[in-house]
């Protein structure tokens, strides 16, 4: 019974030691949690696709503020950067009580009256948030659905559809993003969704894979485009 304690003592010595690994340089070292011990390799794998996610989420709040400024001018920050804040804070904020898919509808809604490119960002937020089962941090005993997972991608087509097409009563686009015009077109929102929706399908691909469950892909056309449950 006595030598418990000195095995005890022996493992946390040996965990503290492989706690420190040196860099390729030998210079400096980096540092593990030991909540990284209850991760399996698809957990880190599904933590880096969220954060990278978010990371492009960010991007695109950015670029439609510029493109829109009146947008969060409407709210009481002040400025843009405090706009993009108020989008990330955890949880995802609803607006007006709307949250995923709903709150994307809002941003396209003529009655709504707020900062649509922050109902539609934090629309998108909460939607990829929902089909990581509302979890940013994955650990062993986690899962995931990897339909939820690829009818979330296929919400993001409709979303960015949405962005490109949509237009008031007036005619005009409810938020400008990739052209201004029939002429000017900026490829670079095209790059951003695709980014978006391809780390959503390949994550999709991935725990379909570990959980042995087959896909149920859909075809949708330009006009029959509609979000799906999350």
């Amino acid at each position: 019974m006595q030598s418990r304690p000195f095995l005890v003592l022996i493992l946390f010595t040996l965990l503290s030691a492989c706690a420190q690994v040196p860099d390729k340089n030998g210079g400096h070292y980096e540092y593990f949690t030991f909540e990284n011990i209850a991760k399996t390799d698809i957990d880190v794998v599904a933590d880096t696709h969220v954060k990278q996610n978010i990371e492009q989420l960010k991007l695109l709040a950015t670029k439609l503020y510029k493109r829109n400024p009146k947008e969060w001018k409407k709210t009481q920050l002040k400025s843009r950067e405090a706009a993009i804040a108020r989008i990330f804070m955890q949880p995802f904020p609803s607006v007006n009580g709307k949250r995923s898919i709903d709150s994307i509808r809002l941003a396209f809604d003529e009655r709504y009256k707020g900062d649509r490119v922050f109902a539609y960002i934090a629309g998108l937020a909460s939607m990829l948030t929902t089909s990581y089962n509302e979890k940013n941090d994955f650990y062993m005993l986690d899962s995931l659905d990897a339909q939820k997972l690829y009818h979330a991608a296929r919400n993001i087509e409709v979303a960015a559809w949405l962005l490109r097409t949509k237009r008031d009563n007036h005619g005009r686009l409810f938020l400008l993003s990739a052209s201004s015009g029939n002429t000017i077109v900026n490829r670079s929102y095209e790059r951003l969704f695709g980014k978006l929706i391809g780390q959503q399908d390949t994550l999709a691909q991935i725990i379909a894979t570990k959980t042995h469950r087959t896909i149920k892909n859909v075809i949708q056309s330009a006009a029959q485009l509609v979000f799906f449950p999350v």
